[in-house]
């Protein structure tokens, strides 16, 4: 894995944290407990700080970013980020399901107990509803959350990917 220090940054972590061999970390970015970054991802703070919270993992062939003095990347708790997502200058509540392949912008802001169906698109300055998901392009509110799904998937998939980063230590 590459962790690197630029503009005086370096990463930091909390315990319990798996980084592929492959992914890279950089910068301005401080991550809590139980955190995985998975193959080919990017977490690239350098221009932004990048905030990540608990139990929050990052899958393979994402990129986290941020822009240059003006919009930071923070991330809460329990957050699952599907494979090959971009998640660039915006926040990302606690308990939130990015799919793959979906995309993030600048200054959104995607509340609690979301789903961000695979492939959406986020543009610029979208607020999310609490206990909703959201698709399409541009991304938006397909429907309310059921309990369900909030135990079925967004908290099912972040158990699972605390096991599964286990087995690779």
């Amino acid at each position: 894995m590459l962790i690197k220090t630029i503009r005086g940054f370096k990463p930091k972590w909390g315990k319990n944290c798996f980084f592929a061999e492959n992914s890279s970390i950089i910068g301005d970015v401080i991550f809590g407990d139980n955190c995985s970054v998975w193959f080919s991802s990017v977490i690239r703070g350098d221009v932004n700080k990048i905030r990540i919270g608990n139990n929050v993992n990052i899958q393979d062939g994402t990129v986290v970013h941020g822009t240059y003095q003006k919009s930071s990347t923070i991330i809460g708790n329990n957050v699952s980020i599907g494979h090959n997502a971009i998640i660039h200058g915006c926040e990302l509540k606690s308990n939130v399901l990015i799919g793959m392949g979906s995309i993030i912008m600048d200054d959104s802001i995607i509340k609690s107990n979301s789903i961000i169906a695979a492939g959406s698109v986020l543009i610029q300055k979208t607020i999310t509803e609490e206990n909703s998901i959201y698709a399409g392009i541009p991304a938006k509110k397909i429907k309310d959350i059921s309990k369900e799904l909030i135990t079925n998937e967004i908290e099912r998939i972040a158990k699972n990917y605390k096991k599964y980063s286990g087995w690779y230590k």
